[in-house]
């Protein structure tokens, strides 16, 4: 099994790393986003008030938000073995540096790249195919998206959603809706859709290609097993209900560090639709599509501009910079180089399968 080290060459290749990048309309598209987004957080902020919430802010509440979420961080982790348990039984130990790794890289990459990566380096440490891994992580995101519109109609009655929100929720609703359907039926026909893609592979695929293509579809299909069953469709539902209302209490903790309070179904209501809207393209870290989207949530129920800002501010650097840390301390351990990160995006571009 190959590895790549860490190393003063890994270090000097991220200018190769970013160059990709700077030539990407969709990373431009990312920058102007945020820059637009960040634009709406200053506007009409009162810089004096916001500096004064920010210093004397109460940060020792961040600790039990931090350990809460990384408790999530462990349910995510057991979600994930328990999805990829029909293709390999891998255990928690060995799996949750890779998920730890994968949000990192979610972070510190445009277009979540670490969602691909953690696929990339499971297939090195443990040879689960890429595609299948793909398979259960398009699941995962699909399972947060619905639980995350649950959310919403759940808090409706106790926080009505402010109006600016309300297309934005039908679209994503009809989004995963229809996402949902789509999954549950090719996992109901496995035969049936393998028949189907067999076919076109056979008339549209140059023949060079067939066997590696007819491998990633067959990968892809078994990644989605863990759908067949309404058991296991219940448990995964119910533990990503259990992850979001973990990431939520950390919301809520953090929320005592600052001179304000509102209900919890709020900050349900404020998780659903911030991680909805990073969805939109932005940099890494999602800046300003995860931030405003809060603020203007809280400003709906009272809060004022500058303590709602600060709030939001530090809540996201609360939850990207201890996984970020985490995540860097485990590419040591499990000898991940940056170059992986290049790779792992390569895959994500060409959908190739790699070699462990």
């Amino acid at each position: 099994m190959s590895s790549a080290r860490i190393s003063l060459k890994d270090i000097t290749s991220i200018s190769q790393l970013e160059e990709p990048s700077l030539r990407s309309w969709k990373f431009w598209l990312g920058v102007i986003i945020s820059a637009v987004f960040l634009a709406l957080v200053l506007r009409g902020l009162e810089l004096e008030t916001f500096w004064t919430t920010v210093r004397e802010a109460n940060y020792w509440w961040i600790i039990p938000g931090v350990g809460v979420y990384f408790a999530a961080v462990w349910a995510r982790t057991w979600r994930w073995h328990y999805m990829l348990r029909h293709i390999a039984d891998i255990p928690l130990r060995r799996l949750f540096p890779v998920v730890v790794i994968g949000y990192m890289g979610n972070n510190v990459y445009p277009a979540r790249a670490g969602e691909v990566l953690r696929s990339y380096v499971l297939r090195r440490k443990e040879g689960v195919p890429i595609s299948a891994s793909l398979a259960t992580v398009v699941l995962e995101r699909l399972f947060d998206g619905l639980v995350m519109l649950l959310f919403v109609f759940i808090t409706l009655p106790f926080a009505p959603l402010p109006a600016i929100y309300t297309k934005l929720v039908t679209i994503f609703s009809l989004i995963f809706l229809a996402a949902t359907l789509v999954f549950l039926f090719l996992a109901a026909r496995p035969e049936r859709m393998r028949r189907f893609y067999l076919w076109m592979v056979e008339h549209v695929v140059p023949e060079r290609f067939r066997h590696h293509v007819r491998g990633i579809f067959d990968s892809f299909i078994e990644g989605l097993q863990s759908l067949r069953s309404p058991r296991e469709l219940a448990f995964i539902f119910l533990t990503t209900t259990v992850i979001w209302l973990g990431e939520t209490t950390k919301y809520w903790f953090v929320m005592h560090a600052f001179p304000f309070e509102v209900p919890f179904t709020v900050l349900m209501l404020m998780t659903a639709v911030v991680n909805l809207a990073t969805t939109i393209p932005s940099t890494p870290g999602y800046v300003g599509t995860f931030d405003v989207p809060g603020i203007i949530t809280l400003q709906a129920f009272g809060v004022p501009q500058a303590i709602a800002t600060s709030y939001t501010l530090v809540l996201h650097v609360a939850l990207w910079l201890p996984i970020t840390a985490l995540g860097a301390i485990y590419m040591l351990i499990e000898h991940v180089g940056w170059g992986d990160f290049r790779r792992a995006a390569n895959v994500k571009e060409t959908g190739a399968e790699v070699s462990p």
